[in-house]
């Protein structure tokens, strides 16, 4: 038996798109004389399409291409069977379903029996679960079809094992974190031990708003064995071949070797999210404002490699708290990059918005207030260069300052794609290092340098926050882990700490609740993971 694994990267919405990928995907697999074509969960209209599932004309439509997806298909290969994911509606229920296509007709349908809904899922919200096995014939054996959350459970799979099957193929939206990956194999190792089945294990891989995923499809034979792997963060296809032995399937070994490096996947997960952002959008590039500090600095390096320097702008908005060594540097990165760079000073701006302040600030001491000005400047001309340009903003914030609040509304969080928002301070050093492995794009001192906001002199970063370490460990312990912060202070960490970055937390979710979107990469992102009320009265 072959088996065509389509790792694609889709579009949310773009069905006809979406069904030429497939078709091709079919035709790559008529070729090798494959069997069967697996492509990712929902695969016609991709995942997640949120409430376009709302909508009956986008059921009907995702219908009607899938249809006559099975007749072009059938003109390839009329016993090629090609699974497709679709909504599927029957007697006024909605499921998420996956359709074999062969022979020009849609010959089955698998309904997902397991429903996420919880972290970045909703499926709950639109779709009713299946209950019954799906179980297709192939070369006299019997293949048993699974969608996403069903592998994470044992009832489906083993409801398939009972009815006959010889083998599960699962088809996949999952998202990529830095968790993800080896709970994926975790379960279907656990799935095989219960049913002494292989696995086919075809994911979706690209951007899709604030999530990423990552594709690293894979094979599983009987024992919990890898036999075969797909790349990360890339499209691909692969032949799977399995024969028949002692009336089991054994899944051939095609060897191939994965980096088990969290940092690599990260920027790769970042140059992703970038790419499919803009692309997927139809905007012709970005802008983004190269402060010379270490944040913007690795934004500028994923948007190079995400999008090629011709398609990547630079400002530089100094004023007179700015270092000259902040200058330099940016300078140097842009030239090392090759993108275009352009310098605007701030300083008499700034001094008009002072004068024109003067009456309303009269009185009141100098505080963050003259600071926030210099950032709201930086963000309109930005935005400016965005408007008549069509170029694209990302901003530069990371994890760190959004869970404090150490960002500016309108200011330098005023944008359209924040690269960063699920990095804290310590995974940017990281990548910064990890980048400039393969050439330095980044200046040493950027990266040894104490951090600052450079709004006043001699101003740094931990001049208003913890030192980021422990600044990183308490975000990990409270966003992440749910932990309280007595439990926090237990771990060692000193309590005033702990009780000030959670009430920085606290106090700022409205700014939280106004940033852009920006890629998910940890296990709890801000925006669908994090989803606490601005108005609340708890206190931990």
């Amino acid at each position: 038996m072959k088996i065509v694994v389509a790792q694609l990267n889709l579009l949310v919405g773009g069905l006809a798109k979406n069904r030429q990928k497939i078709l091709d995907a079919a035709a790559s697999a008529a070729a090798v004389e494959a069997d069967i074509v697996l492509t990712p969960e929902l695969s016609i209209c991709s995942y997640q399409p949120e409430d376009l599932l709302l909508r009956p004309s986008f059921i009907a439509a995702c219908k009607s291409e899938v249809e006559a997806l099975a007749r072009d298909i059938a003109a390839l290969s009329p016993a090629l069977a090609v699974v497709v994911g679709l909504p599927w509606r029957e007697d006024e229920r909605l499921y998420n379903a996956a359709a074999v296509l062969r022979g020009g007709v849609i010959e089955a349908v698998a309904k997902k029996a397991e429903l996420p809904n919880y972290s970045v899922f909703d499926d709950k919200r639109y779709f009713i679960a299946g209950q019954e096995p799906c179980l297709i014939g192939v070369r006299g054996m019997k293949v048993g079809i699974l969608i996403c959350e069903d592998i994470w459970f044992s009832s489906p799979s083993k409801r398939a094992k009972e009815a006959g099957a010889d083998l599960i193929c699962v088809i996949n939206g999952s998202p990529y974190d830095t968790e993800h990956f080896a709970a994926r194999e975790d379960v279907c190792r656990a799935r095989t031990q219960e049913t002494s089945l292989p696995i086919v294990f075809c994911n979706l891989v690209g951007g899709q708003d604030e999530i990423v995923y990552d594709g690293q499809s894979f094979v599983m034979n009987a024992v919990g064995e890898i036999s075969q792997r797909l790349p990360g963060f890339v499209e691909a296809t692969a032949v799977v071949e399995l024969e028949s032995t002692n009336e089991a399937l054994q899944p051939k070994l095609v060897r191939g070797n994965r980096a088990n490096d969290a940092v690599a996947d990260v920027y790769a997960a970042l140059v992703l999210a970038v790419k499919d952002y803009i692309n997927k959008n139809g905007f012709p590039g970005i802008v983004l404002g190269l402060s010379g500090g270490i944040d913007s600095a690795v934004v500028l390096a994923v948007a190079v490699d995400a999008l090629g320097a011709e398609r990547v702008r630079c400002v530089m908005l100094p004023s007179k708290f700015n270092a000259s060594i902040s200058l330099e540097d940016a300078r140097w990165m842009a030239g090392v990059q090759g993108v275009r760079y352009d310098e605007i000073g701030i300083e008499p701006i700034y001094e008009a918005f002072e004068a024109a302040l003067l009456d309303q600030f009269k009185g009141y001491p100098v505080d963050a207030s003259e600071e926030n000005l210099q950032s709201r400047i930086r963000g309109t001309l930005l935005m400016a260069i965005s408007n008549k340009t069509g170029n694209l903003v990302l901003t530069t914030g990371n994890k760190s300052e959004m869970t404090t609040g150490y960002a500016t509304l309108y200011g330098d969080m005023a944008g359209g794609f924040g690269v960063l928002k699920d990095c804290d301070k310590e995974l940017v050093y990281a990548l910064a290092n990890y980048r400039n492995q393969f050439g330095r794009v980044i200046p040493e001192r950027v990266i040894t340098r104490a951090p600052s906001a450079e709004l006043r002199h001699d101003q740094k970063d931990q001049d208003s926050l913890p030192e980021y370490p422990v600044l990183d460990e308490i975000m990990a312990l409270y966003v992440e882990r749910n932990l309280s912060i007595e439990e926090i202070v237990a771990r060692g960490l000193a309590r005033a700490d702990v009780e000030k970055v959670v009430r920085l937390l606290r106090i700022n979710e409205y700014k939280r609740r106004q940033a852009p979107v920006g890629p998910r990469v940890t296990p709890r992102a801000y925006g669908r993971d994090w989803r606490y009320p601005i108005t609340n009265g708890w206190r931990d």
